[in-house]
């Protein structure tokens, strides 16, 4: 291992946090912008030589200071948070590729230092939460991603004064969600002595039986589910999604709840254990039932929005459910599941926000009435939402269909009536699925465009991102080895050495 990889998991958080007040300290479109994307794209780099060495090598810890845990804080990269970085710093690094055009529609310039200066925050504060092992130190990480957060989407006032209201609902959901996971972690410190999640995990059993730790669990599950906006904590997460500048729409469709999944099943497999937690406490059939009622009327609220954005906001309220559900199935299989809709997730919905963002750009509204005859004015754009939209339900070929593939196999394992009627009801959410999709496409395809509507195509740097996206969609869906591979190492690296 080389002096600099020996520091990877220090520097893949350090760089973007160091690098905010760097572009604060510039004004202008270009800089601010270039730095930010230089430094995501490295944080990437050191990301991807991590989940490689994890996964070759075997797990890693590095120690701050050197300071030994459980005393100093130690960051732990493992299969699974190995995975979930390169998913969060590779989708912020598409994201920001994108950016250059797009964010100069929805920010003043004199604005873009502290916009990107916030984002690279936002980045560190998910790359931290994932790559921590100390409990406190993800209450810490928690904030800096969520007050950046609402720092960014406040800022796409200059397009809608709407989204200084999703901020300040975001604040307060994720104010709650935050202090209830303080005082999750404060009781286990009480009861423990110590902060170190492998530390508390080894004297947890010990103490699982008793009032404080059981208060600690329910509050760490609620907050965790608040910033997860697993239904019904979902309030935030629409208005946030559709008012939002389109890039932080994008960039926090693919990587924020994906993080918040993660701390869920950090916490319930490696702190808490399987046995508590599915064994000792009604967490299976408390989350199963809450993913399968935010799969099934999430959709049909989907179907009913006038606004893109929100339309995709709901469907990824729905989608979650999706994950809950495979946390909640608490077998192998279902974790895999779990773990690969992260990613695949990520990739469709990150493209499909991205080609809105571009429509956004030429038309100037996500309103769905608006978007008549964009198949015709928009047809590499259109073309490419119609391939995210199949991403979205699930046609074979498609990453979609690979998540829902390993969940309803999760669920037959049950072999009882709950494991048959999971399958139904995602056959269910699936066909929902087709017709949101459809009202959009029918929209843009088979009503006439306003006379005198302008045939012209986003600019290339922002299409050839948004088709990164779309081509990834199908490669991931066809080539499953880095989706389905690393997803299986993280499943069979918590279920077997998990405590």
């Amino acid at each position: 291992m080389n002096a600099l990889f020996s520091q990877a998991p220090i520097l893949a958080i350090v760089i973007p946090l160091m690098g905010a007040p760097i572009s604060a300290l510039f004004r202008g479109a270009v800089l601010p912008w270039a730095i930010a994307t230089m430094l995501s794209a490295a944080s990437f780099w050191f990301s991807i030589d991590l989940l490689v060495h994890v996964n070759t090598v075997g797990p890693i810890s590095y120690e701050l200071g050197g300071w030994e845990p459980p005393w100093g804080i130690e960051y732990v990269v493992d299969p699974l948070s190995a995975f979930v970085m390169m998913v969060i710093s590779g989708i912020s690094t598409g994201v920001l590729l994108y950016a250059r055009e797009s964010i100069l529609k929805e920010v003043s310039t004199d604005r873009l230092g502290m916009f990107f200066a916030a984002y690279l925050l936002a980045l560190a504060g998910m790359m931290g939460i994932t790559i921590t092992g100390d409990a406190f130190n993800i209450f810490v990480f928690l904030e800096i991603t969520s007050l950046s957060s609402y720092v960014l989407i406040s800022m796409g006032e200059r397009t809608d004064r709407r989204a200084l209201f999703a901020a300040f609902q975001y604040l307060v959901m994720g104010t709650i969600g935050a202090t209830f996971i303080l005082i999750g972690v404060g009781l286990l410190y009480a009861m423990t002595g110590t902060l170190n999640i492998a530390d508390i995990a080894s004297k947890f059993d010990a103490i699982a039986h008793t009032t404080p730790v059981r208060a600690a669990v329910g509050f760490l599950i609620v907050g965790v589910a608040i910033k997860l906006a697993m239904f019904p904590f979902h309030i935030w997460l629409p208005n946030g999604y559709t008012y939002a500048p389109s890039i932080i729409t994008a960039f926090f469709a693919g990587t924020a709840t994906k993080v918040s999944v993660y701390l869920m099943i950090r916490f319930i497999y490696t702190m808490f254990g399987e046995d508590f937690s599915f064994g000792e406490i009604p967490l299976t059939s408390m989350l199963m039932t809450l993913g399968v009622i935010a799969f099934l009327s999430m959709s049909v609220v989907a179907i009913f929005q006038d606004n893109l954005k929100r339309l995709l906001a709901y469907s990824s309220v729905a989608q979650l459910g999706y994950m809950t559900v495979g946390i909640a199935l608490a077998s192998e299989m279902g974790l895999i599941a779990s773990i690969t809709h992260v990613f695949n997730h990520a990739i469709v919905k990150t493209g499909l926000f991205l080609t809105v963002g571009a429509i956004f750009y030429m038309v100037g509204s996500t309103y769905i009435k608006d978007l008549a005859g964009i198949g015709q004015r928009m047809p590499i754009t259109s073309f490419a939402f119609v391939l995210g939209g199949l991403g979205l339900i699930g046609v074979p070929l498609t990453p979609g269909f690979v998540s829902k593939w390993y969940l309803v196999q999760a669920a037959l394992e049950r072999g009882d009536m709950v494991g048959y009627g999971l399958t139904i009801a995602m056959l269910i959410s699936s066909l929902f699925a087709v017709i949101y999709v459809w009202r959009v496409v029918e929209v843009m395809y088979f009503r006439p465009a306003p006379e005198g509507a302008e045939c012209k195509e986003a600019p290339l740097s922002m299409m050839i991102p948004c088709w990164i996206f779309v081509i990834a969609i199908f490669y991931f869906g066809i080539e499953t080895s880095v989706n389905i591979g690393f997803a299986e190492a993280a499943a069979s690296f918590l279920m077997g050495g998990a405590k």
